[in-house]
C-alpha cells in the first residue's frame, strides 16, 4: 500500500555550545551584537518532514513515495533513502541550489539558536501530483491510497492540497511549522480540501485563532482532526466526538526532534491498514515515544515484530502490521 508524502527534505546540522548563551550576550549591547560560539561537537542528521515521515512509515512496512525538491548536495540523502528501499523517483533535484538546511546550536541550558535555509524546498511547487501519479502508472507502481501535505514551500503546500483533492486521493493536511505562512482564508481552503488535519496543541491554538473556528468546528469539516499533546497523548476529533488516546511512557527522553513526524508515520500506516481511530492513535503515540528515546529524527530502528510486542506491552492488546 502506497502513500504520497509531500513535504521537505533537509539536512539538520546540530552543534553544541558548552556554555550558556546568556553568559555571552550582553543585554545592553544587543544593538551591536557580534558573538561567536565555540562548538566542539557537531553532527549532521537526515531530516525534513517528508524524509522523517517516510522513514517511519517504511519501518512499519509501508511504501512511501516522497514528492520533494532537493539541491545539488543531495547525494548522501538520496543514497540513504535508497538503502532503506524508499523510492526516490519523485524527488526533483535542482542543481543550482542547496537542499534545505537547518543549522541548530544548543547550549547547556537547552536553549537553541537556529538558522534555516529553505533552498530547493522553495521550489516544491515544480512537482505536481498529477505528473507523479501518471509516472507511477507508466512505471506500474502501486497507486497512492493516501497522501499527506507536510511543511514545505508555501506555494507547494497550497498547490499539493488542491492537486490531491482533484486526484481524489484522501490526504492529511499537516501545516506544522509552515502554519504562520498562511492567513485564515487560505487555511480554511486547505482544510476544506483535506480529508484529515493533524496539528500539535500549539499549532491547534494558532489554527483556531487564524480561522476563527474552534477545533470541534474544524473537525466538522473533515473526517478527523488529530491533535498531539506531547507526554499527555493525543486527541482525535471524529464524528462529533473526541477520542482520547493514552500516552506511551518513553524509555528515556533524549531528543524530541522528529517526534511529530514519527507520529504521522504511524497515523498514515493506521489509515493504510484500515485500523479504527483508537488503534491508529495508539500506534502513532507509540511511534513518537520510540523516537524521543533516540538522538536525531532517523536513528531509531525496529522490526514489525518488535513494534507489535511493544504495542501489546503498552496497551495490553495485539496489533497486526
Amino acid at each position: 500500500m502506497a502513500s504520497l508524502i509531500c513535504g521537505s527534505i533537509a539536512y539538520d546540522t546540530i552543534m553544541t555550545f558548552e556554555g550558556r548563551f546568556q553568559d555571552q550576550i550582553l543585554p545592553d549591547q544587543i544593538h551591536i551584537l557580534n558573538v561567536a560560539f565555540l562548538v566542539p561537537s557537531m553532527r549532521r542528521e537526515f531530516g525534513g518532514c517528508a524524509g522523517n515521515i517516510a522513514y517511519n512509515l517504511r519501518l512499519l512496512g509501508g511504501e512511501p513515495f516522497i514528492m520533494a525538491t532537493v539541491g545539488a548536495d543531495a547525494d548522501p540523502y538520496l543514497e540513504h533513502l535508497e538503502a532503506l528501499k524508499i523510492n526516490t523517483t519523485f524527488i526533483r533535484r535542482l542543481e543550482q541550489g542547496f537542499t534545505a538546511q537547518a543549522m541548530i546550536t544548543t547550549d547547556m541550558a537547552n536553549n537553541q539558536i537556529t538558522a534555516f535555509h529553505p533552498g530547493a524546498m522553495n521550489e516544491s511547487h515544480l512537482n505536481t501530483v498529477k505528473h507523479s501519479v501518471q509516472k507511477m502508472t507508466a512505471m506500474k507502481l502501486a497507486q497512492p491510497r493516501y497522501g499527506i501535505v507536510a511543511p514545505d514551500g508555501r506555494q507547494g503546500m497550497l498547490d499539493h492540497c488542491t492537486q490531491l483533492a482533484e486526484a481524489n486521493i484522501p490526504f492529511i493536511f499537516d501545516p506544522g511549522q509552515g502554519l504562520p505562512m498562511f492567513n485564515g482564508e487560505e487555511l480554511l481552503n486547505q482544510i476544506e480540501l483535506a480529508t484529515y488535519v493533524a496539528v500539535n496543541d500549539y499549532e491547534g491554538e494558532m489554527l483556531s485563532q487564524r480561522t476563527g473556528l474552534t477545533l470541534e468546528k474544524i473537525a466538522e469539516r473533515v473526517e478527523a482532526l488529530i491533535l498531539t499533546r506531547g507526554a499527555e497523548g493525543s486527541w482525535i476529533f471524529s464524528k462529533q466526538k473526541r477520542i482520547e488516546i493514552p500516552p506511551v511512557k518513553a524509555k528515556q527522553i533524549i531528543d524530541p526532534t522528529g517526534c511529530g513526524d514519527a507520529f504521522r508515520g504511524g497515523l498514515l500506516h493506521g489509515l493504510e491498514m484500515g485500523f479504527d481511530w483508537e488503534t491508529t492513535g495508539r500506534l502513532a503515540n507509540l511511534m513518537g515515544s520510540i523516537k524521543i528515546a533516540h538522538q536525531g529524527p532517523q536513528n531509531h530502528c525496529f522490526t514489525k515484530t518488535e513494534i507489535s510486542e511493544q504495542f501489546k506491552t503498552a496497551f495490553g492488546c495485539s496489533i497486526e502490521l
